[in-house]
């Protein structure tokens, strides 16, 4: 019978080396293959000190101030992705200044995105001719409920949207959609 030379065995500390190292390739894969997962089911954290979500423009980009009073005119109404990536109208009140709130574009009807009619002055629903005044209250229906609102803040030329937390200046009453 022959023996094999002991120089054709791997040593045990190769073999030690070779198994970590294919354990960690494959932790490794399986953590990056994990990491997406994982991370959708964190919700995100709010931007900002105000406890905002930074609006974006329609490519996704962070709204600025100075960015949206260069583009836009005093009364101009401009959709941004506001809370949750909803729709939401930014609204200049004059040459350096954006609104203290902003206004969501979902009907309370059917769910449609409300476009801004400059030449009426209003929302008006294209679905069912729902509208609203420039607050987003309801003036017709049938929309049973005025426009949700959001709170809009500038911090270091950044633009944020937050939840509605006061009563609804348009009716007195409590917000419906907080």
């Amino acid at each position: 019978m022959t023996q094999m030379p002991t120089s054709d065995v791997p040593s045990m500390g190769r073999r030690q080396f070779m198994n970590l190292l294919t354990f960690g390739s494959l932790t490794g894969v399986a953590l990056g293959a994990l990491y997406p997962v994982v991370n959708y089911f964190i919700p995100p954290r709010a931007a900002g000190s105000g406890g905002g979500t930074s609006a974006k423009d329609e490519l996704g980009n962070p709204v600025t101030a100075s960015g949206w009073l260069k583009n836009h005119q005093a009364g101009d109404r401009s959709l941004v992705q506001g809370l949750k990536g909803d729709p939401t109208y930014l609204i200049v009140e004059g040459p350096e200044a954006i609104g203290s709130y902003g206004i969501n574009a979902i009907c309370t009807h059917l769910g449609c995105v409300v476009p801004w009619n400059s030449g009426a002055n209003k929302f008006i629903c294209p679905c069912h001719g729902s509208q609203y005044a420039p607050t987003g209250k309801v003036v017709r229906g049938p929309a049973p409920l005025s426009l949700a609102l959001a709170n809009v803040s500038v911090e270091n030329d950044n633009v944020f949207v937050s939840q509605w937390t006061e009563t609804d200046f348009r009716t007195g009453e409590k917000a419906w959609w907080t």
